[in-house]
């Protein structure tokens, strides 16, 4: 067993800092997402209604089943939910 640290879990489970950077965007997005929901009160009809997906997808997103969501989706759902997205860029630590 090694004694390595990671800046973050994703960077110690996936096989590339690309992949690691793909889960972590899917993950904030998907955080939001449902931090949204949950804080408008709405059911998963009417967040899927909302966000334009059926509520199985809503279901998938509140459980976390971030291989099911590709980022672009993600995007997609958080503007049909009105939310804006801002993204940075820096030079790897």
């Amino acid at each position: 067993m090694s004694n390595e640290t990671f800046a973050s879990v994703w960077d110690a489970i996936e096989d590339t800092a690309a992949q690691a950077e793909n889960m972590k965007l899917r993950s904030v997005l998907m955080m939001a997402l449902e931090q949204h929901i949950r804080a408008k009160g709405w059911t998963q009809t009417e967040a899927a209604r909302r966000l334009g997906v059926t509520q199985p997808r809503v279901s998938d997103l509140l459980r976390g089943k971030i291989n099911l969501f590709a980022l672009d989706t993600l995007v997609n759902m958080v503007a049909a939910a009105g939310l804006h997205v801002e993204l940075r860029v820096l030079e790897a630590a």
